[in-house]
């Protein structure tokens, strides 16, 4: 690959990274504002994420290395909304999920030729990469949505 496409790939990358950071942030601060009966099994869930997120920025940068670019020292927006109840936290977590699961779908077509900056390279690696890690954020993001839906629901939390 050469250096203009490098730089594409790093840029997105750089962006999933600061975005998955924010995630470890916002998950790490939703784990200490949950209160109720419910609290153990969720504050054990919302940190799980927030492990999640970490590995997830971790293997971004990686590749941001290996693509020779320098990992961001940025995070992503961190937006405190002073709304703890569940349901607000589940709604800022699926509006979360949902723009890191852009940023894959924009690295994938990086990867696969479709965007319009990534003149005409393909990347299996990237591909691979975005593939997988967009089968967990949709994964993630199903279970986001029905955790908000009401006890008998079937169709999807719209929000």
């Amino acid at each position: 690959m050469n250096s203009q496409i490098n730089q594409v790939a790093v840029q997105a990358l750089n962006k999933i990274m600061e975005l998955e950071l924010a995630g470890v942030v916002k998950y790490t601060h939703y784990s200490l504002m949950v209160f109720g009966y419910n609290r153990i099994p969720i504050v054990s869930w919302l940190k799980g994420n927030a492990t999640e997120s970490l590995d997830h920025a971790h293997r971004a940068g990686e590749l941001v290395t290996l693509f020779g670019g320098h990992p961001s020292l940025k995070i992503g927006a961190l937006l405190e909304t002073e709304r703890h109840d569940i349901g607000d936290i589940l709604r800022e977590s699926l509006e979360h999920e949902v723009e890191a699961l852009g940023s894959y779908y924009d690295l994938l077509k990086i990867s696969t030729c479709t965007h319009p900056d990534s003149n005409g390279v393909e990347s299996v690696l990237l591909e691979e990469y975005a593939r997988e890690m967009i089968v967990q954020e949709e994964m993630h993001l199903d279970e986001v949505n029905k955790m908000l839906r009401k006890s008998g629901e079937i169709a999807p939390f719209v929000n």
